[in-house]
């Protein structure tokens, strides 16, 4: 497994593994990796000649410095597992060459990018949209992987490619769960014991309104929602929403399919989301 620090060597041998007509698959993420990124490298390397994960904790898409000091980083574990499952390229830069200058870029997303996230995380997703873009324009691959928990990021990746007319497939991935309920995320890490034994109730909960969802109304769900968080000591909710899968917006009335749940919640300090289809 190759270690690049540079975009220069990155590029470069993206570059060579095209020409000599190999596929690239690539994953991104901020490291701290846990099962939910190797399911998608394995995945990426079923259907790829070279997998490519990158490994950058992108400043730009926090909004709480808070948040981005206490991310975790834990590169040495993270080479180990990466080699485990084949990995053949991670690339690791420093902030300074991800952003030589200070950067103005600013994407137009519509209403995709101004609920749920959007709304409670101002400036995320253009923060996301930058460092995307610039990682496909250095790894160049034919294939790149988002896992479905972040997934209106997804959405917003697809509209990227869509908008910038950007040549690379967008591979959608489940969520990854451990074997309690609760999605696998690199924040799991900073949760207290009892937030931890605490955190599958989120999933429950989702569950529960999905078996509510054929016969009650996307009020009815969100009222309940809301409620079985309302006096939960460890657990509070931010936003819970019935939105269409495509548009993201607001579903009303009769809950109609290819409807999702979408819901963050605090667990003690640590905001945790998740995600359900309904119908």
């Amino acid at each position: 497994m190759k270690l690049f620090e540079t975009i220069t060597e990155t590029r470069s041998f993206s570059e060579k593994a095209r020409i000599s007509g190999k596929t690239i698959g690539f994953v991104p993420t901020m490291g701290a990796l846990h099962e939910g990124h190797l399911s998608l490298v394995r995945k990426a390397k079923s259907a790829n000649d070279l997998v490519i994960v990158s490994i950058f904790v992108n400043p730009i898409q926090f909004n709480n410095p808070e948040d981005l000091k206490k991310y975790p980083r834990t590169l040495d574990k993270d080479l180990e597992m990466l080699e485990s499952v084949g990995c053949d390229v991670v690339f690791c830069p420093g902030e300074k060459e991800m952003y030589p200058e200070k950067t103005n870029k600013s994407y137009d997303f519509g209403t995709l990018a101004t609920v749920m996230e959007g709304a409670f995380r101002p400036g995320h997703f253009n923060g996301v949209a930058i460092v995307v873009h610039k990682l496909f324009d250095i790894t160049l691959p034919h294939k790149a992987y988002f896992g479905e928990k972040d997934y209106q990021q997804l959405q917003i990746i697809r509209a990227l490619v869509r908008n910038e007319k950007l040549d690379v497939e967008i591979v959608p991935c489940p969520i990854s769960r451990e074997t309690d309920g609760l999605a696998r995320s690199s924040r799991n890490e900073r949760l207290t014991p009892q937030c931890r034994r605490a955190a599958p109730y989120i999933h429950m909960v989702l569950e529960e309104a999905k078996s509510l969802a054929p016969a009650h109304t996307a009020e009815q769900i969100i009222r309940f929602v809301s409620m079985k968080f309302k006096d939960h000591p460890l657990l509070k909710l931010e936003y819970f929403s019935i939105a269409s899968s495509e548009t993201l917006q607001p579903v009303s009335g009769v809950i109609l399919p290819g409807s999702y749940g979408f819901i963050a919640v605090f667990a003690g300090e640590i905001r945790l989301i998740d995600n359900i289809k309904l119908i």
